[in-house]
């Protein structure tokens, strides 16, 4: 029989609004009981697109709000640090689970992330697609790791996923003495080309540098993507994934962060 720690909830969104998605990831954070909860793998997507926020970015500092709101573009603050990204058509994850105990929890930030990310390794190897570690596929003399940017896919962490020298998604990570929890984007086509237009200063040297699914050549639908990605997941971390809904504490959480007045969520607003 399998351990507790080897049952995870799969639970499916689909395509939800930011401050819906953004509600959602806290509220499991929030909810989760490290001596009774079975840890968690979200999917999900956005609709309408969105940008969202790193936990500790100036809204104003580094996008033109009067252009998101001209736009309709909706704009959200993310529990975990990092840059701002525009999520549109792309696939989404979120993972909540205990830190003693999960192989993700290393010591250090970086064997940390390696140790989460190596599912995402196996799902794109599993497309066929030559994917690495940038700390394990920069040449000597690249751009130094781990720079800070305002724009997410401008910037590369060590274990940021590079296949053909570019970078695809980002991941992010927050701990709290009850879990850890990651989210990250799988983008299925170009968001980037649009997301840099929101941004007070575009980033220099995007060009080339990033990726997504499509112009890598792999057009499969949502959903059979969502397969892929969980059976990579199972199998990174021997997980058994049973299907699952949000719980009514964990919807009744959701349901108040949405309530919350527009400035806590949207800083458009």
């Amino acid at each position: 029989m399998l351990s507790r720690d080897a049952r995870w909830r799969l639970v499916d969104t689909g395509p939800l609004d930011g401050v819906s998605n953004m509600a959602i990831d806290e509220a499991l954070l929030e909810a989760f009981d490290p001596k009774a909860s079975d840890p968690v793998f979200r999917l999900y997507g956005w609709s309408p697109p969105a940008l969202s926020l790193g936990r500790f970015q100036d809204a104003e500092a580094v996008l033109d709000l009067p252009l998101c709101r001209g736009c309709g573009v909706p704009v959200v603050r993310r529990i975990t640090g990092g840059g701002v990204i525009y999520h549109a058509d792309e696939l989404t994850y979120s993972i909540v689970c205990q830190p003693p105990r999960f192989p993700g929890a290393a010591a250090s930030v970086d064997d940390s992330y390696r140790r989460m990310n190596g599912f995402l390794l196996a799902f794109y190897r599993s497309l066929g697609l030559d994917a690495a570690f940038a700390v394990d596929a920069e040449p000597p003399g690249a751009p130094r790791l781990g720079e800070r940017t305002i724009f997410c896919f401008a910037g590369r962490e060590r274990c940021d996923i590079l296949v053909g020298g570019r970078k695809i998604g980002g991941n992010a990570q927050r701990r709290t003495r009850r879990a850890l929890f990651q989210h990250g984007s799988i983008p299925l086509s170009d968001g980037v080309t649009e997301g840099v237009r929101f941004l007070r200063e575009a980033p220099a040297g995007l060009d080339g540098s990033v990726a997504d699914l499509a112009m890598l050549g792999i057009s499969l639908p949502a959903e059979e993507l969502k397969i892929k990605l969980a059976d990579a997941f199972a199998g990174a971390f021997g997980a058994e994934l049973a299907p699952s809904r949000l719980t009514a504490a964990e919807r009744e959480r959701a349901d108040s962060l949405r309530r919350q007045p527009p400035a806590a969520n949207c800083p458009s607003s």
